[in-house]
């Protein structure tokens, strides 16, 4: 306990003894009589706390648990935690939670990726489990109620690999994966994709879960991404026919654009001449620049490469799937400006 020690100070009054000279007496002036209202001395009042009051962790049997939220959301600095609190156990003493927990820290789970896995039902759940990727989550491609958890969220999952975003990298560290059943898409012999599209409701199944955790580990709109978001140039899931719009409509997560912010660059006076611009370096190293602001890992060169083109199409299975051409046109590039607007970079 501590201890507090009272310090008294001492004041002294000092006179000097030097004699003085006499002086004449004034003659006093009355002064002016004045009515003066006395005031009742006010005591201080003290500031409000700003320290949050701490919920109890809970004891069920041998596990701790601690699942409220107590610090500031909108700097992403939360405290939640979700299942036990896994603590150490020093022989011969006790770990004791009475200042649990500090609000110096966040969550792992800082995104939310989704997946399609390219295989069925049963290939999915075996690879998934038993090999070197894995997820967080599976939803399976049965019209039931149930969805497979595969990795626990406080630990990581191989889900993403080679992945990048808004400058943030391997993204396996800090996100949850979802995998999806879904065949992925078969290609003809012009090399043409052509997508499977998702059951009603197993898009209610994967809406549920992503809205579940989005409210848990208040992820921002900017991080519920796909795969062929953060590795553009080799993937393309969960591909063009996942309905990333509604998802947004909907159950209000992840990233949509305006459509009045979208028109007003569409019929901006600089996109009357927009086709010939695009053969011109300046103007491909700035939409370059503006996908990579937006979040995408593009090296910005001037010229339209590979990995250009690959990552256009990555943005426009996301926002303007009905044409996916790869090609940077008026419409994407409208679209384009208008998600900068809403959603800029920090």
């Amino acid at each position: 306990m501590r201890k507090t020690f009272g310090i008294i100070g001492l004041s002294f009054l000092v006179f000097s003894c030097a004699p003085q000279t006499a002086q004449k007496k004034k003659p006093e002036i009355p002064k002016p009589t004045t009515t003066s209202t006395t005031k009742t001395p006010v005591a201080p009042q003290k500031a409000a706390s700003t320290t949050p009051v701490k919920p109890q962790v809970k004891r069920l049997g041998d596990y701790d648990f601690f699942t409220v939220n107590i610090a500031d959301a909108s700097k992403n600095d939360n405290t939640i935690s979700h299942g036990s609190i896994v603590s150490a156990n020093p022989s011969g003493y006790t770990i004791a939670k009475t200042y649990f927990p500090s609000l110096g820290q966040n969550y792992r789970q800082r995104y939310i990726i989704l997946h399609y896995t390219a295989l069925d039902d049963e290939r999915s759940v075996r690879v998934l489990t038993t090999q070197s990727v894995s997820s967080h989550y599976l939803v399976g491609d049965q019209n039931d109620k149930e969805i497979y958890q595969l990795v626990d969220e406080n630990k990581r999952a191989y889900h993403a690999g080679i992945s990048s975003w808004r400058g943030i990298e391997n993204l396996n560290d800090t996100s949850i994966g979802i995998e999806i059943v879904n065949p992925g898409y078969t290609t003809d012999s012009s090399g043409t994709r052509t997508f499977y599209a998702y059951p009603e409701w197993q898009f209610r199944k994967v809406a549920a879960l992503v809205k579940d955790l989005v409210d848990r580990y208040q992820v921002p709109p900017t991080n519920l991404l796909g795969h062929s978001d953060i590795s553009p140039t080799r993937k393309q899931d969960p591909g063009p026919q996942f309905p990333w719009e509604r998802l947004y409509t909907e159950y209000g997560v992840g990233m949509w654009y305006d459509q009045a912010t979208k028109d007003r660059f569409l019929n901006a006076p600089e996109s009357q001449n927009f086709e010939s611009q695009l053969l011109d370096s300046t103007f491909i190293f700035k939409y370059q620049t503006y996908l990579n602001q937006f979040g995408y890992g593009l090296l910005r060169s001037g010229n339209v490469d590979s990995a250009t083109q690959k990552t256009i199409e990555a943005f426009q299975y996301r926002f303007r799937p009905q044409n996916a051409s790869g090609v940077m046109d008026l419409e994407t590039w409208a679209i384009l400006q208008a998600l900068l607007e809403k959603y800029p970079a920090k």
